[in-house]
């Protein structure tokens, strides 16, 4: 079971949300994940996140490029936002590199 996000690529690899949600030209949709929840029938969510990491790295060694990896970046999250905001990206997704994984929401 992975988390992720479907996404439609345009030609330099940035997302394009509005292609995906009207699927213009009938765009071919992608599967980026960044984290995995199960795998070969094991609950891994308490695992560190680097562990998740490696593990689905290793599963999407196996798989098509319709399932890829997202890019994983570390240092100051608030300059990252503004980086990729003024890439004109969508957004991103933001993990604390210790924490554990917790489904749902929380409060």
């Amino acid at each position: 079971m992975l988390d992720g996000e479907a996404i439609v690529l345009r030609p330099d690899n940035t997302s394009d949300f509005e292609a995906l949600r009207s699927r213009q030209g009938q765009a071919e949709a992608v599967l980026v994940a960044y984290d995995v929840m199960e795998a070969d029938d094991q609950d891994v969510r308490p695992e560190p996140p680097e562990e998740r990491r490696n593990r689905l790295a290793k599963l999407l060694s196996r798989s098509n490029k319709a399932i890829q990896l997202s890019e994983a970046i570390t240092g100051d999250g608030a300059r990252i936002f503004r980086h990729a905001c003024s890439m004109g990206l969508e957004g991103i997704v933001s993990k604390r590199i210790a924490s554990r994984y917790v489904s749902g929401v929380e409060d």
